[in-house]
This record gives structure tokens, C-alpha cells and sequence, in this order.
């Protein structure tokens, strides 16, 4: 098996979590955090910036960037596992904005669009709301069926 990293950013105000609408790509057509894939010569927490100012125009300095988790994904017949880094921050600039890829919305923690996520979210967004930093892994079938599952939190990264 080989792995791939990737970053996931969550951006937090008061009671509300920005997603995104996933227009094109891996994951269309469901709300997600933003990121992707990390660039050669490039930390794990400027390609989560680099990423979210790409997918949604707003601007997170690297060191505003507080990682709340890594989860492994792996699908049933791909050999490669997705190593996913999740980041979150309240400290950001600018007004999000609808790009080529995603449509960015605001979402009241009390109304996660759970059922138009990946079935994953809805296990480990109440650790996330809640502060809580952990590690999680994740067997799929397909993008719908979630074979195992595991999430342990610890304590720092």
C-alpha cells in the first residue's frame, strides 16, 4: 500500500462552519471541508492555506492553522491509502467565494448537511465541533459504505 497526503480545512465563526459544495473532482456533488493534495517543496500547512485561499479565496496564515486530526482513508481495490490532515481556524481574512471547484456556504453547527456529506463526517464532526483532537481510519466500499471504522482521540499533534 502507498499513501497519499492530503489536508482538509474546517474555517469556524461563532456557531457556524464554512463547507464547501464540491463542483468537480473526487467528492462531487457533497459538502466538504476545502483542501487537497500536497505540492513537492511544500509543508503539510501551507498546502492547507495554499488549498483553502484556491477553493474558497479566504486567507489563513500557516501558523493560524491548529491540526485537530489525521485520518486514513482506504477504498476497497485502491491500493493507495489518504492521509488526510485536518486543520481548522477562527483566524482568517477575506469573504469566501465561489471558485471553479467549490461552492462555499456558512452552516449553523445545528444543521450539518450530514446526509449530502461523505458518510464518514457524521462520525467525527461532533469530535471536531467539540474540540476534541483525534485520529481516525476509515474502510470504504465504494463512497458510500464504510466497511471498519476506528477513531481514537489524543491528546496533541
Amino acid at each position: 500500500m502507498s499513501r497519499k497526503v492530503l489536508t482538509l480545512v474546517l474555517i469556524r465563526k461563532l456557531n457556524e462552519v464554512l463547507l464547501g459544495f464540491k463542483k468537480r473532482g473526487f467528492g462531487i456533488n457533497k459538502w466538504n471541508g476545502f483542501g487537497g493534495k500536497v505540492e513537492e517543496k511544500e509543508s503539510i500547512c501551507e498546502a492547507a492555506a495554499r488549498e483553502l485561499r484556491e477553493e474558497s479565496g479566504l486567507v489563513v496564515l500557516p501558523v493560524n492553522l491548529e491540526k485537530i486530526a489525521v485520518i486514513d482513508f482506504e477504498f476497497v481495490g485502491d491500493p493507495v491509502i489518504l492521509e488526510v490532515h485536518v486543520f481548522t481556524s477562527t483566524k482568517y481574512e477575506g469573504h469566501p467565494f465561489e471558485t471553479e471547484e467549490m461552492l462555499p456556504k456558512w452552516f449553523d453547527v445545528q444543521n450539518i448537511p450530514f446526509d449530502d456529506m461523505w458518510a464518514d463526517d457524521k462520525l467525527w464532526f461532533p469530535l471536531f465541533l467539540s474540540g476534541k483532537k483525534f485520529k481516525g481510519y476509515f474502510l470504504f466500499k465504494g463512497h458510500n459504505i464504510i466497511l471498519k471504522q476506528k477513531l481514537v482521540i489524543v491528546s496533541n499533534f
